[in-house]
């Protein structure tokens, strides 16, 4: 025997292959149904296909005479006498599980001219003990593996494979990669041959740059890996989690690099730095050599299912063995000779041989219930029914309920390794009536559950589009990127969304790291449209430029108004800012030009909306107190309270009241106001205004178009405060809003009627200032009148006396007395 030992890419596998087919015959044992499928494939390109038998436990090639066999390791025809075999991955000797089939494999598979056995170091104390005469080959690593620390997830080079160890968190890191860098490529255990080639497929054709796997890649998958990540470094065993051993993080980062082409194996996620020791244990492949080999009896008593139980349960005849722990096959017959009328059909060695073939039916779903051994019990007690198979109906039956494709991710891998034991059964050609039949229809539905299991996969995990932008903006290289007639952005033949003005709507959902990817390719390809854009939106004429209720300018587009900025508080109530909205596609210097197109536009819209405030702000020949009104007239929008300007008011010359008379200020009862500033136009924009300058919340309530009064909700009910009613000239009074002009002639009114000693006319009244006579009565008693009805129906409104004394000297001057409004009015 020769040992080949040495770590991964040595070219081990290569060199046995090339000595087997120096042999006239040769068999090779692999780990994986996959690998032994990979290197078929190789083998047949060489020799042809009638002369490589493919011998897996679910597929089998046989040509007549074949001089080469490749198969799985467990499914080794050992009774078939070649001049070359060997047996891949030898190391796997202490695998718990599977170990004893290598073992075996080990002590009592030869090869008539020369064995060979490949694997690790580890191995080789071991090997010396057993097998004397072994000679050993060490074959150094062609390529360096260094460590290169821990890096983010999303700062990973391209072309690194990501190893986690559960299927939960693969899909977890994958679906993050799908979001940074447009996508992965996934491989776990569970997933069929074919899919996982399809997989490994499109990270290989380079149409994604990232693989995300278990330690499934361990096992001489032939990739073009660089960088391996372990995103985990704890693992469940079958029994409870652990770390990974450093052989074990050895032979999963030995899959970064390439015959010469070194490669390098780190942390990400949530594993911190790896410790000095084991880091360097792995960079120079020095490990614990392995202290005992799996095993199990292989000698076997088939008399009666006891003496068999009896045998599979034999102590190791040395202390370099270790029984290996009850097997799934173990655990099967265990439970299949309690049922009665199975041990009744056991009987004699033909049966109990059939029973224990029954038993190693592997069951690939792995989820540890009894529903795999209610099958066995079915298929046995099929077996020896009186035709010696399985009837055709019932595999007929137990087979059509997996051919379906629809469903998740987890219900296709469910399916497929169910569909995996039914084609490990169909190659049994003793159970059925027609094998090759089932053979063509399991491989059949395996293979199209496998490819919509990729197709699955690769709907979820990958993005073609931020893939392809990825590479391409990580490289530097310009992109090639347009707007269709329908505002569709299209960046290397793919659409990335729509252009709206300047703003851009990524094809991905907001605030995603997509969203973030087609942005910065957008924007890097449509420099050119922008720049256009640009100098067409400073172009427009004024009368494509909005403002809206909610304080946001738009300019005018083929879908209607398109957002370019808001309203923010500038240094006064008639001079707010334009911040224009940064989307991301334009730079500052842009957004500059923006800002200062919007704010010319905005100047001329205030100006020429509240044109008779901006009359009244540059007036001049004023006296003192005229220009002190006028100037208090415009910081309050046009509207300002009487009261507390009373004193100015009587200090006002006659050319001052004439002057500012001519410029529409009326000098009102309790306001001062500018008539031509109640139309809804006026009064919309002073509103949005005074709320900008204050900070309200948007939109305010206006008075609907026509509308002389509203009611006012309170502040306590999230109503608007007084300040607001008062700049937009509509005051309140009684709970509701009333229109300057409109209470002026009221208040007016009433003074003419007391002046006069005349009854008021109610209803006519209401009329007048178009109020009903409820709303009249709260807007009156909200101003302090009291309403007076005389025995012979006369109305009168009268104003409440204020508290407290009250002397004669007080009464002419006190401006709550009618008389003295109404000399107010006069201009007395």
């Amino acid at each position: 025997m020769v040992a080949v030992l040495g770590p991964t890419n040595t070219g081990k596998t290569y060199l046995a292959i090339e000595r087997m087919l120096g042999h006239r015959s040769g068999m090779i044992g692999f780990p994986l149904r996959l690998l032994a499928r990979e290197n078929y494939d190789r083998i047949v390109r060489i020799k042809g296909r009638n002369a490589v038998a493919l011998v897996t436990g679910e597929e089998k090639i046989l040509p007549p005479n074949p001089s080469y066999w490749v198969c799985t390791v467990e499914s080794m025809p050992l009774d078939r006498a070649v001049d070359f075999l060997a047996v891949d991955e030898i190391q796997l000797c202490a695998d718990p599980e599977r170990g004893h089939i290598f073992t075996d494999r080990l002590l009592n598979a030869r090869g008539m001219v020369e064995t060979m056995v490949l694997g690790s170091d580890s191995m080789q104390p071991m090997i010396r003990r057993l097998v004397p005469k072994a000679e050993f080959v060490s074959r150094p690593r062609f390529s360096q593996l260094t460590y290169a620390g821990y890096k983010k997830l999303t700062r990973l080079p391209p072309r690194s494979a990501v190893i986690a160890f559960s299927a939960t968190d693969v899909y977890a890191i994958a679906e993050m990669l799908r979001r940074q860098c447009g996508g992965t490529a996934v491989v776990l255990g569970a997933l069929s041959p074919r899919t996982r080639n399809a997989q490994v497929g499109l990270y290989q054709a380079g149409e994604v740059d990232y693989l995300v796997a278990t330690d499934a890649i361990g096992m001489g998958l032939n990739m073009d890996v660089d960088h391996v990540a372990f995103a985990r470094i704890v693992k469940f065993d079958g029994f409870a989690p652990r770390r990974l051993r450093p052989a074990e993080v050895a032979q999963i980062a030995g899959r970064a690099g390439r015959h010469m082409r070194d490669g390098t194996f780190g942390t990400t996620d949530e594993v911190g730095e790896l410790d000095a020791e084991l880091v360097s244990r792995v960079e120079n492949h020095e490990f614990e050599t392995v202290k005992a080999l799996s095993w199990r009896n292989s000698n076997l008593r088939f008399d009666t299912p006891g003496f068999l139980l009896k045998s599979l349960e034999e102590r190791a005849p040395i202390q370099e063995l270790s029984r290996v722990r009850e097997a799934d096959d173990h655990l099967a017959l265990q439970a299949l000779v309690r049922d009665a009328e199975i041990l009744d059909l056991a009987k004699g060695r033909d049966a109990v041989r059939l029973l224990w073939e029954v038993c190693q039916v592997p069951d690939f779903r792995k989820v540890l219930s009894d529903a795999h051994t209610r099958l066995l019990g079915q298929i046995f007690r099929s077996l020896r029914g009186p035709t010696r198979r399985l009837d055709d109906d019932w595999v007929a039956r137990q087979i059509a309920r997996l051919d379906r494709t629809e469903g998740d991710i987890d219900a296709l891998v469910a399916r497929i390794a169910h569909i995996r034991t039914w084609t490990y059964i169909s190659n049994r050609p003793s159970w059925l009536k027609d094998p090759l039949h089932w053979q063509e229809r399991t491989r059949a539905i395996e293979d199209r559950l496998s490819d919509a299991l990729h197709e699955r996969l690769t709907q979820r995990f990958i993005d073609r589009r931020s893939a392809t932008l990825a590479r391409t903006l990580k490289d530097g290289r310009s992109l090639l990127g347009g707007v269709r007639a329908d505002g569709e952005v299209v960046v290397e033949g793919h659409v990335v969304g729509r252009l709206e003005g300047f703003r851009f709507v990524p094809d991905a959902p907001d605030r995603s790291d997509e969203a973030k990817s087609l942005l910065t390719a957008a924007r890097r390809a449509l420099r050119d449209e922008l720049a256009k854009r640009l100098r067409a939106f400073e172009a427009e004429p004024d009368d494509a430029f909005t403002l809206g209720p909610d304080g946001v300018l738009s300019v005018a587009g083929e879908a209607g108004g398109l957002p370019m900025a808001r309203l923010a508080a500038g240094p006064s109530v008639l001079a707010p800012l334009v911040v224009p909205f940064d989307d991301g596609m334009l730079d500052q210097a842009q957004r500059e030009r923006v800002r200062a197109r919007l704010d010319r536009w905005l100047k001329g819209h205030i100006a020429g909306r509240l044109k008779p405030l901006f009359a009244l702000s540059g007036v001049e020949g004023l006296s003192g107190a005229g220009r002190g009104l006028a100037f208090q007239l415009v910081e309050g929008l046009g509207v300002l309270p009487r009261g507390p300007v009373a004193a100015m008011v009587e200090r006002l010359e006659r050319e001052d009241r004439k002057a500012l008379t001519g410029l529409g200020v009326r000098l009102g009862v309790s306001h001062l106001y500018l008539t031509a500033l109640a139309k809804p136009a006026a009064v919309s924009l002073r509103a949005l205004l005074w709320a900008v300058a204050k900070g309200h919340p948007l939109p305010v309530p206006v008075p609907p178009p026509g509308r002389v009064s509203v009611e006012a909700a309170p502040v306590k009910e999230g109503g608007a405060p007084p300040a607001f009613w008062e700049a937009i000239g509509y005051p309140l009074a009684g709970g509701r809003a009333l229109r300057v002009d409109m209470l002026d002639r009221l208040e007016t009114e009433l003074l003419t009627a007391a002046k006069a000693n005349a009854p008021v006319r109610e209803v006519a009244l209401g009329q007048r200032v178009g109020l009903s006579a409820e709303e009249l009565g709260a807007v009156l008693g909200g101003l302090g009148y009291v309403r007076m009805v005389a025995e012979d129906g006369a109305v009168s409104w009268k104003r409440k006396r204020p508290p407290g004394p009250r002397t004669r000297r007080e009464t002419p001057t006190n401006e709550d007395h009618p008389f003295a409004k109404l000399r107010q009015l006069s201009g007395m």
